[in-house]
């Protein structure tokens, strides 16, 4: 097949043959017939490879996990229920209580939460770091427990780019691997894996579905880290599951070894499986990814060159801005364009942020982001809105910072409810 990203979008991961449906099928069946109690045996012994429930595996879910494998230029992949899930298990495939991670500070805030809240009570310990420091600073970070790296490829909501090459050399020197949420740039725009992560996650909600319909997450492994050779920090991969009769993951499934123990081990105690017809919604977007990235990309450059020039707007963090501090690390990575998403403020804080929100008729108030509408959000009134402004700008947040994910309409139409938002101040 082509190697080109705007081909793999339409025809990777599904191959009908003759008289075979030309769209991926819905597998829409919790459960799939055996002739015999060995043919059965035989799959829950991970000896052969089928379906038998769907909490643990689906065709359709396959499929579409095998088209984000290929996008990415992945191993192997698979689909969960939410972005949360996928981040979730990423992490948990690898660490167990007494186990250490690090994670940028900058990252999406419910992901922080999962991290620093929730996994800590699991026993599981994070260190989130400045993602701006210097290689020798975030060194200081690592411990002999550490068991993973994890970052966002364009941060949520602050825009900033991740540098792979820096992280992925903290990561590979101390023997773990790189995880990165690729959620805002998607394949289109940037590959991790060719910059040295290892593991990479996504909320499907965001462009990967792109019209708002169904909720979902995915893991892609890369295949490109050595747990053997490591095998003492992964006793999960490196040494025998008792529950699967002493399979040994990293030996027998190789490249497959880190998504086949988080199917069967985390997908089946923990249930998070996505639903075959949000799979298929999920395949719908995919097919349309690269024409609408392109787009979100022109759309959200203009808007951004807009504000900046707009004596009511106090700043503007935008990587696809040759003013702002991430355009050189984004045209390394991300040289096609970054996304639609971007920040800014408006002069007169609070107050005056509620009152554009407010006065905007085409942009639409709503918590999601990466949609094919334009669709903003005011975390200090919204998901934040608990915290003070001290509170905020402690946890990274602008208290006049409004996310602003430009949509596929008319860019002048968006610029022009702005303009008459703005007047209304």
């Amino acid at each position: 097949m082509s190697n080109s990203i705007e081909t793999k979008c339409l025809h990777a991961g599904y191959n009908p043959g003759n008289g075979e449906p030309r769209q991926v099928p819905i597998y829409q069946s919790t459960t799939w017939k055996y002739s015999t109690s060995d043919d059965m045996g035989r799959l829950f012994d991970l000896e052969a490879s089928g379906y038998f429930y769907t909490r643990l595996q689906n065709p359709t879910n396959d499929y579409v996990a095998a088209k984000l494998c290929a996008l990415e230029g992945g191993a192997a992949g698979m689909l969960t229920s939410s972005g949360q899930a996928a981040n979730f298990f990423a992490v948990f495939n690898i660490c167990e209580a007494g186990d250490h991670f690090i994670a940028s500070s900058s990252i999406y805030g419910g992901t922080y939460n999962l991290f620093g809240v929730t996994m800590a009570k699991m026993g599981i310990e994070c260190t989130f770091v400045d993602q701006e420091l210097p290689y020798e600073e975030l060194c200081k970070y690592i411990k002999p427990n550490t068991k993973c790296i994890f970052g966002e490829t364009i941060t949520n909501p602050t825009c900033s780019v991740l540098d792979f090459e820096k992280f992925a050399r903290l990561a590979h020197e101390h023997g773990v691997p790189l995880i990165v949420d690729n959620t805002f740039a998607t394949p289109v725009n940037c590959r991790p894996f060719e910059f040295g992560a290892d593991i990479v996650t996504h909320s499907t909600t965001k462009y990967i579905d792109g019209h708002a319909s169904s909720v979902g997450g995915a893991i892609i492994d890369s295949g490109n880290f050595d747990w053997m050779a490591h095998a003492e920090k992964f006793p999960g991969l490196t040494t025998p599951d008792e529950s699967y009769h002493g399979i040994t993951y990293a030996t027998k499934f190789g490249k497959g070894a880190y998504i086949t123990k988080a199917t069967a081990q985390l997908m089946r105690d923990f249930g998070c499986i996505q639903s075959p017809q949000n799979a298929y919604y999920i395949q719908l977007g995919l097919e349309s990814l690269a024409v609408r990235m392109e787009r979100h990309c022109k759309n959200a450059l203009k808007v951004a060159e807009y504000l900046q020039n707009n004596d009511k707007i106090a700043w503007v963090k935008y990587p696809g801005l040759k003013s702002d501090s991430h355009y050189n690390l984004a045209q390394k990575y991300l040289p096609k364009g970054t996304c639609g998403v971007l920040c800014f403020g408006v002069k007169g804080g609070r107050d005056a942020s509620i009152k554009f929100m407010d006065s905007l008729e085409l942009a639409t108030i709503a918590t999601h982001v990466a949609d094919c509408k334009t669709l903003l959000l005011h975390p200090a009134s919204h998901t934040h809105r608990q915290l003070s402004d001290e509170q905020l700008r402690e946890a990274g947040i602008a208290p006049d910072l409004i996310r602003f994910s430009v949509g596929l309409e008319d860019a002048d139409d968006i610029i022009a409810d702005i303009e008459q938002a703005l007047a209304k101040i």
